[in-house]
């Protein structure tokens, strides 16, 4: 009667404990949906909250602003076309300082669910890295990340032709 009990105890106890379990890849990361990515010259790129200044509205196509670049004072930073893909927009803005891309940021990327922000949070560090490096559109996309990657050439290519490069 005692093997039994201890038995059925310790059965209940596994099962607990496996079901109670969390795994990597059953939650969310810790990055609120509308943080924008960005990246710096020769920077490893990191979220936070980028050189855009704040959330950026729904529905803007295009624009270009000039302000203080963080990495020179005459930066013009120019947005690109917002691209809508199968997940959500996607749109880019660089920091130009001549003929330099100092800066990406991506003002708007989908994140309307769980698995997007986390697709979004491996591939648009490694899109900005390239970009920087590349200096230009010429870069890899990223995979498993298709239609984040097309929007961000897509509307990275807004930027650079509204930049004149």
């Amino acid at each position: 009667m005692r093997r039994i009990v201890l038995w059925g105890l310790s059965t209940l106890s596994a099962l607990v404990a496996l079901l109670g379990y969390h795994t990597s890849t059953s939650s969310v990361m810790a990055t609120a949906p509308g943080v924008a990515f960005s990246g710096s010259l020769r920077a490893q790129a990191t979220t936070g909250s980028g050189s855009s200044g704040g959330a950026p509205e729904s529905g803007s196509s295009s624009g270009s602003s000039s302000g203080s670049g963080s990495a020179s004072t005459t930066a013009s930073q120019v947005a690109g076309d917002t691209v809508q893909t199968r997940y959500g927009p996607v749109q880019v803005q660089v920091a130009v300082s001549g003929s330099t891309i100092t800066d990406v940021a991506v003002l708007q990327y989908p994140d309307g669910d769980g698995r997007s922000v986390q697709i979004n949070q491996y591939a648009l560090p490694q899109l900005i890295n390239e970009t920087l490096d590349a200096q230009g559109s010429g870069i890899s996309m990223v995979s498993g990340a298709t239609y984040t990657s097309q929007g961000y050439l897509q509307s990275l290519q807004s930027a650079l032709d509204q930049a004149g490069l």
